[in-house]
């Protein structure tokens, strides 16, 4: 990560990675399947954890319910502290990168055909159906946008290094905003 943030993501080899770490570039394959993975390495156990979330909700707890509320507390704990300058530079990472920008998108893709299976699994929808996709997007929607968010206010130079709250209280705005329809798609 000091390779790319010094230099940008697009400027770094992965034998110099493989070099500073003073490990051999077919090592570093091994353990990361493209040189993306090594931006992006948690993303396999976040998709977890988030489906997790979803299919182990309580009984009366709606689908998006258990989502946001396993995003907004993830977020608490990801916004805390030094977390202000850590979204800064990887917002700077990732936004400088076209490569990176890519793989974002095609881990959000994965994320909501997982989270749209699983909700077309848990309510019995056919085929054809389109709620449990629509429900599935809207809720990476409200995700990518907390995302979003919470990199504009880390990139603007705000003080302070705590933003957990002010993300948490966008977050609840935009959980209102879902609240109709969706606030009961998927009740258990």
């Amino acid at each position: 990560m000091r390779l790319f943030l010094e230099r940008g993501f697009d400027k770094v080899s992965v034998a110099e990675v493989a070099r500073a770490a003073e490990v051999s570039e077919a090592t570093v394959f091994n353990y990361f399947p493209t040189k993306e993975d090594l931006v992006y390495e948690r993303m396999d156990s976040f998709e977890q954890e988030l489906l997790t979330a979803v299919r182990e909700r309580a009984q009366g707890e709606s689908a998006l319910y258990a989502f946001a509320r396993f995003i907004l507390d993830r977020g608490d704990r990801a916004a805390a502290g030094d977390a202000r300058r850590r979204v800064a530079e990887l917002t700077r990472l990732t936004t400088e990168s076209p490569a990176l920008m890519a793989r974002e998108r095609q881990l959000v893709a994965r994320y909501t055909d997982a989270l749209e299976a699983l909700l077309r699994e848990q309510t019995g929808a056919l085929a054809d159906d389109i709620e449990p996709r629509v429900a599935a997007e809207a809720m990476m929607a409200f995700h990518r946008s907390l995302i979003l968010f919470a990199r504009r206010l880390a990139a603007s130079g705000a003080t302070g290094t705590d933003f957990a709250p002010e993300i948490r209280a966008a977050g609840e705005r935009a959980l209102a905003l879902l609240q109709g329809r969706l606030g009961d798609y998927a009740r258990r």
